[in-house]
């Protein structure tokens, strides 16, 4: 396939770097450090149409394509992770379920709220006890009263605290991953509760909370598809979401090589810059040969998406691949900083603590690792 970008792509990539340019890098740094959710940024998002990217034009939402998504996703992380990892979660994971599995009722629901940035979505999968082997999740939907009753936890829900709704997978039937079903559960519903939001390593300014289910009766308008169908849903829901998170992972990786580059010109030594040392010009050949790299097969993961092909196996590779080249781009770029890397002046501090989480979400890498040589050995 060729991978140029078409006029409009390049243009809706454009616009999130000019907007990252400048309403995030420095300018989210105060929110960093107080641990605080930007909820104006998220504004300026959606009125940019950022938190429709993948609803249609009939529901509200720009109803772009995946590699357009991509670009998004790239450049608002390029300036930040935590803005960056909550757009991306409200997009693939939350409103995308609904967009995907949703009832044509739930759709007309929910759909122009979450788009327009009324509501922000969230999505629970992951439990204390059940992260990568998903079917052993123990939440649990009993039906009741016309409807069904809730209780159980969900762990580090992206938007949890914040979202004002939230797309939940529980058990309504002992049989592993075929008892499980997929159900939207408003902010403010009795029993549904987010609790206190993680004090995380990176990620500072987005809101990452467990979500608590004590005796939630919800109607029998929330189930989303069938009963049993909601584990089959959540691996359709993923594939995009790994291609996002590969996304985002680029976008990070590409921000560690830019300010490697900044500084390496700014900084001398010995009567040269940091540009002119040969030790460092391989450093950095190789951060950016990986981040390329990188941007190349997470735009072939969105392309066969957008062509309705299966793209598991490719959203795999692209997710494993981005996430370790964004983690060793970081690391390597608070190397090529010194001291001045460990310190949190500079960016690159940042952008390796938030880097991390590129390897665990959506998947760890030995998930990503699991899924390809499955496919690879027809297993």
């Amino acid at each position: 396939m060729d991978f140029e970008l078409s006029a409009e792509q390049k243009h809706i990539r454009d616009v999130a770097r000019q907007f990252a340019e400048a309403e995030l890098g420095d300018k989210i740094a105060p929110f960093d450090e107080r641990h605080e959710f930007p909820h104006e940024i998220f504004k300026k998002l959606a009125e940019l149409g950022f938190l429709g990217v993948l609803v249609d034009p009939e529901h509200g939402g720009a109803g772009l394509d995946y590699v357009s998504y991509a670009c998004i996703v790239e450049e608002l992380n390029r300036g930040d992770a935590s803005v960056g990892i909550g757009m991306w979660a409200h997009n693939s994971l939350g409103t995308n379920h609904i967009a995907m599995h949703g009832s044509k009722a739930q759709k007309d629901k929910y759909l122009p709220r979450l788009a327009s940035g009324e509501l922000l979505g969230a999505w629970g999968l992951t439990e204390p006890n059940a992260g990568s082997d998903a079917a052993a999740l123990r939440t649990k939907a009993e039906e009741r009263d016309g409807g069904f009753v809730l209780n159980g936890e969900k762990a580090f829900i992206t938007n949890g605290s914040v979202g004002g709704v939230a797309v939940v997978m529980a058990r309504t039937d002992p049989r592993g991953a075929k008892g499980v079903s997929a159900f939207i559960v408003e902010k403010g519903t009795k029993g549904f509760t987010a609790g206190t939001p993680y004090r995380k390593l990176g990620l500072h300014a987005s809101d990452t909370a467990p979500l608590i289910f004590e005796d939630c009766w919800i109607p029998e308008g929330s189930l989303v598809g069938a009963r049993g169908e909601g584990f089959v849903q959540a691996m359709k829901v993923l594939e995009g979401g790994r291609i996002a998170m590969a996304a985002m992972a680029v976008g990070i990786g590409q921000a560690a090589v830019d300010q490697a580059v900044k500084y390496m010109k700014e900084r001398s030594v010995f009567g040269k810059t940091l540009a002119e040392l040969n030790g460092l010009q391989g450093m950095i050949a190789e951060m950016a040969t990986d981040v390329e790299t990188a941007r190349l097969l997470t735009l072939r993961a969105a392309w066969l998406k957008d062509q309705g092909r299966p793209a598991m196996h490719e959203a795999a590779m692209a997710k494993l691949f981005a996430s370790e080249a964004c983690m060793k781009a970081a690391t390597r770029a608070v190397q090529i900083h010194g001291g001045a890397g460990y310190i949190t002046e500079f960016p690159v501090e940042r952008i390796f603590r938030d880097a991390k989480l590129t390897e665990i979400g959506e998947g760890t890498s030995e998930v990503q690792r699991l899924v390809i040589a499955r496919h690879i050995l027809q297993l």
